[in-house]
């Protein structure tokens, strides 16, 4: 065991998951919200309890963010964006989607401004025709930032910038806080490793499940440079991404898919949690 891992890793749940994405902590309910793309679902997990829903979705999500207000979720989907109250099952439409025909939504995340970034990418997997998009309170449709895109994926904000991937060309890049401009983008090699989804601790360290690499790469974000500290073995071929939880904020949270995969052992598609010495930055809220 690492230092930096401070228990064995464990599964959570009997749910497998076709592609788990986007796991999404709540300090407020002290819960746990994830999805299952393939399978539209939307999954919910209080540690205290031990209890567990899952609930049907009617299009493809990528996605339940937090918002504002208590149980009323952010949904980035096939057609579009929606609010859905937990509590009622009642979802809204905000407004269509915005990707390229051919597309579907991938990683999404709230800014500490309170705005809904998102990713789009190829249904296929073959071409990069994906997009970076933004969204707020008030705007007709999302707009575009960034084009040619693979598969997009981590959003974290560190330093008064963003940091975010693109799986297909194996490269992180950073930029503006604000707004992605593509002409003033700095880029990173994770080496060998294919990026998916990441976790940002207080101090800036950057948690990301490498696809297909039985991993955790763990790097350091320090004065605009992007430093490899290690890579930590993960009982899952295909971890796709995490975040950190619990009451102490320590807990790590990772999803995983089996999608692909011609035998998938036990485990693949589970969501597994670790003690970690490190604490995690809260969620931030998107704003209605």
């Amino acid at each position: 065991m690492s230092a930096f891992l401070r228990s064995e890793i464990v599964t959570v749940t009997d749910y497998r998951a076709e592609l788990g994405e986007t796991p999404v902590w709540c300090q407020r309910t002290q819960s746990l919200l994830w999805v299952d793309i393939l399978n539209q679902r939307l999954l919910r997990y209080w540690p205290e309890t031990a209890s567990f829903e899952t609930r049907a979705l009617p299009s493809l999500t990528s996605a339940a963010l937090l918002t504002d207000q208590q149980d009323l979720f952010l949904l980035i989907a096939q057609d579009g964006l929606a609010l859905y109250d937990y509590l009622s099952e009642k979802r809204s439409l905000l407004c269509g989607y915005a990707g390229a025909e051919g597309t579907r939504p991938n990683e999404a995340a709230v800014a500490p401004d309170g705005s809904l970034w998102f990713g789009t990418m190829d249904i296929k997997e073959e071409d990069k025709i994906g997009g970076w998009y933004r969204y707020e309170t008030g705007d007709a449709a999302p707009v575009l930032m960034m084009d040619n895109v693979g598969t997009p994926n981590t959003l974290a904000w560190h330093e008064g910038k963003v940091w975010f991937a693109d799986s297909v060309r194996k490269r992180f890049y950073s930029g503006n806080a604000r707004r992605i401009n593509p002409l003033k983008l700095s880029c990173y090699s994770p080496g060998d490793k294919t990026p998916d989804g990441s976790a940002l601790s207080e101090d800036g360290l950057l948690l990301t499940a490498c696809w297909g690499n039985h991993c955790l790469l763990r790097q350091k974000i320090n004065q605009g440079e992007l430093l490899t500290l290690d890579a930590l073995p993960l009982p899952v071929t295909q971890p796709s991404c995490c975040t950190f939880g619990g009451a102490g904020m320590n807990q790590l949270f990772i999803t995983s898919a089996r999608t692909g995969l011609e035998n998938p052992g036990e485990i693949e598609g589970a969501l597994l949690q670790v003690t970690t010495s490190a604490r995690g930055a809260g969620q931030n809220l998107f704003r209605l």
